[in-house]
């Protein structure tokens, strides 16, 4: 299994109802996606999280690490590895400030 089906059933418990939120496999995992803007998403060796790049910094400071896919750190994005995903407190300021996020986007055209 390429992602953990319990981690995803999270997500959507701190996702809750959004209207507008939906779900697509990428990345060889789960991302949910708020009018077709991505929000968050889990992956094999854990979780990504899309605070934006002027939230970053506020994602870092509260605990987690830098996305890196390649080896080179993605602006904007970050992660949790499956032990500090179990932070409830954690999870519920990254799932904030990546819904924060994606509402501020344009939605994507046929989403």
């Amino acid at each position: 299994m390429p992602f953990s089906e319990q981690m995803a059933d999270t997500m959507r418990a701190d996702l809750g109802v959004e209207p507008g939120l939906s779900e697509r496999k990428m990345f060889g995992g789960l991302c949910f996606l708020l009018y077709g803007n991505m929000v968050c998403g889990v992956m094999k060796e854990g979780a990504m999280y899309r605070p934006g790049k002027a939230r970053e910094a506020e994602a870092l400071a509260a605990g987690a690490a830098p996305l890196s896919f390649t080896g080179r750190p993605m602006g904007g994005m970050v992660e949790l590895d499956t032990g500090t995903f179990e932070n409830d407190t954690l999870r519920a300021k990254l799932t904030e400030l990546s819904l924060a996020n994606a509402a501020s986007l344009p939605p994507k055209e046929g989403r």
